[in-house]
């Protein structure tokens, strides 16, 4: 499995202690995009700032290459997405892993994608 952005985020906030166990649970990867997405937030804390890069620190992050770039540009060229979540995805895709987000319907219509909304 492979974090979107908005689920790590969520992670740390006090009404979503049950993905914070998924997480402890599954152990999943996160995408280093998803580390510039996080932590490039202008309006963090010091605390959170902190409690991230723990996260991060801990986590099994994957880098972007080649290969995951050739496939954010094929996503790219299909539906207009943001960079970061095609990245994303590309990197999903890439290692045959299925995305972990709240936002469903921003990628439903990929047909190779697994996806696993853990807020549900």
């Amino acid at each position: 499995m492979l974090l979107d952005s908005n689920i790590i985020i969520y992670s740390v906030q006090s009404e979503y202690a049950h993905v914070r166990e998924f997480i402890k649970v599954n152990r999943p990867h996160v995408s280093v995009i998803s580390y510039v997405e996080v932590l490039g937030y202008h309006k963090l804390s010091e605390p959170e700032k902190d409690l991230f890069e723990s996260f991060f620190q801990a986590a099994n992050m994957l880098q972007v290459t080649s290969a995951v770039i050739t496939k954010a540009i094929t996503l790219r060229q299909e539906k207009s997405m943001s960079l970061g979540d095609a990245l994303i995805v590309g990197t999903a895709l890439e290692h045959d892993l299925a995305l972990v987000t709240r936002n469903i319907d921003d990628f439903s219509w990929i047909d190779t994608l697994r996806i696993i909304n853990p807020l549900d």
